[in-house]
């Protein structure tokens, strides 16, 4: 009865043609704050897909943590609900992407507090937690070499500084008792096959390794962080796989029991979320569909995953290095090309802080759900209401905000920077909710000009914006890029957005 509820609960499009036997692929997504998985077949087709909340915890302000134990108990649940009714022996792999959180477990791999509270469960420092700001600040300080492959200025999102942190700050309770730091994609991987390799992605994106050089001792020692050089980098990765690679044997049969899948199918590297999207969409096939990079290179194109945040992929044939733009990464996404990375701290997260923090925010969610849309359903249509003749994108000609409510990410690698809105009124109303959502749309759409601008600027020849993600799926959200992004780079070239 359980299982057949569980499968009740899947939406299941089983693939139409009548090819046996089919195979099957097993996806997992973490993102932010919820846990995604995905049956695919070997034509390409998502027969079957779940998704699960996560819990964040905010201690202070800056400071976001999760648990990698309620994280892997998510990935079990939603990947159990879309194999149900599936033959086991047509399912021949799994792949794992997720954040770019930083996951500590001791030498028997449990789980470690970082936090002064000593909750050990709590063991994530998230992505975008911005805890180790004076560290990140030293780091930057030193002018170190391997920063010029994060566009001149590591972020206090990546992981050397959460790492110098840890060590100043829980040095006895969690520094010196750590036996492995992982980037989560890396932890998913590793609970899955019991191998420690590290993915290619994670470890040249958010923690300096070099395709052609390795880890960089200097590095290490200028920051303070020598311990790691010692063990030769055991406890940060010293053996890495390229994105896609099998890893070690297989699932073991505790994981396999645990995800309710066959024990010793292929598990593939892993992916950081936001390169595992831009792989899927930059390499689109758009043949009919009149879009600029038709019969052009995937350089031309720019892949944004927009989700809590937001990432802008560029990639190319040679090293483009763009201030204030990580990378240039080489092979982190797509194999034998190089990867620029631009990116928005909090776009998701900042729509919805402003919407549930206004004062008309009950009203808002009130009248949704009588009308039975989401809430943003409910403003993009109340927009279409009030603007009259004009287009929606003209009401807020008096209203501006500054998205940085959690610093800039790209391209002014300045996390210390705030938020602003100009043009309030004394209107507390539904309208005026809806016109400073729009503003902040707007905004976000604004700082991606800024990014593809700037990439253009450094050498990228881009004619094309590619989106997905959760925001992808607002239409108001796509149309904002799609008018702010859509005038002249600097090549020359239009720039066009499609959602994926």
């Amino acid at each position: 009865m359980g299982k057949a509820l569980l499968c009740d609960k899947v939406l299941l499009k089983m693939h139409s043609k009548k090819q046996a036997p089919v195979k099957y692929y097993v996806g997992i997504d973490v993102g932010s704050a919820s846990v995604r998985a995905a049956l695919v077949d070997e034509f390409g087709t998502v027969v079957a897909h779940a998704d699960q909340p996560i819990q964040i915890w905010e201690p202070q302000p800056d400071h976001y943590e999760q648990s990698s134990a309620d994280i892997w108990a998510a990935c079990c649940s939603v990947t159990k609900k879309v194999v149900c009714g599936v033959d086991a022996s047509r399912i021949r792999g799994v792949g794992f992407d997720a954040t770019c959180s930083l996951v500590v477990v001791d030498k028997q791999f449990q789980p470690l507090a970082v936090n002064c509270e000593g909750q050990n469960f709590r063991n994530v420092i998230m992505w975008m937690d911005h805890r180790a700001v004076s560290q990140v600040e030293r780091i930057n300080a030193t002018q170190h070499k391997v920063l010029n492959y994060v566009g001149g200025v590591m972020s206090v999102e990546m992981q050397p500084p959460k790492l110098l942190w840890i060590k100043e700050n829980l040095k006895e309770s969690c520094w010196e008792k750590a036996g492995y730091f992982f980037d989560l994609p890396d932890f998913l991987s590793w609970k899955a096959t019991g191998v420690t390799a590290r993915s290619l992605c994670t470890v040249v994106c958010k923690w300096t390794y070099t395709s052609g050089g390795g880890w960089d001792d200097s590095f290490w020692k200028m920051i303070g962080l020598e311990d790691l050089v010692k063990d030769k980098y055991e406890k940060i990765g010293n053996h890495v796989l390229s994105p896609g690679e099998s890893v070690g044997n297989g699932l073991t049969p505790e994981a396999a029991k645990d995800l309710g899948l066959p024990a010793g199918i292929a598990v593939a590297a892993s992916l950081i979320d936001a390169h595992a999207g831009g792989l899927g969409v930059i390499g689109a096939d758009v043949k009919g569909h009149n879009l600029p990079c038709e019969n052009q290179p995937i350089t031309s194109r720019v892949a944004m995953i927009c989700g809590t945040s937001s990432c802008h992929m560029g990639v190319s044939e040679t090293p483009i290095f763009v201030p204030g733009v990580w990378g240039p990464y080489f092979s982190a996404m797509v194999p034998g090309l190089w990867l620029n990375e631009g990116g928005q701290s909090a776009t998701g997260k900042l729509i919805d802080h402003v919407v549930r923090g206004h004062v008309a925010f009950p009203e808002l969610q009130s009248k949704a759900a009588a009308s039975a849309h989401s809430i943003y359903t409910y403003l993009n249509s109340h927009l279409d209401l009030i603007k009259k003749s004009l287009p929606v994108g003209f009401l807020t000609v008096d209203l501006h905000v500054w998205p940085d409510f959690h610093g800039n990410r790209s391209p002014l690698t300045d996390l210390t920077l705030k938020g602003m809105v100009i043009g309030l009124t004394l209107s507390r109303g539904l309208d005026e909710l809806a016109l400073i959502y729009l503003a902040t749309i707007q905004a976000i759409a604004l700082g991606t000009r800024h990014i593809l601008e700037a990439m253009e600027a450094a050498g990228h020849h881009i004619n094309t914006l590619f989106l997905c993600g959760g925001l992808s799926k607002n239409p108001l959200f796509v149309q904002m890029h799609a008018d702010i992004t859509g005038g002249h780079g600097e090549n020359g070239e239009n720039w066009e957005s499609r959602a994926a």
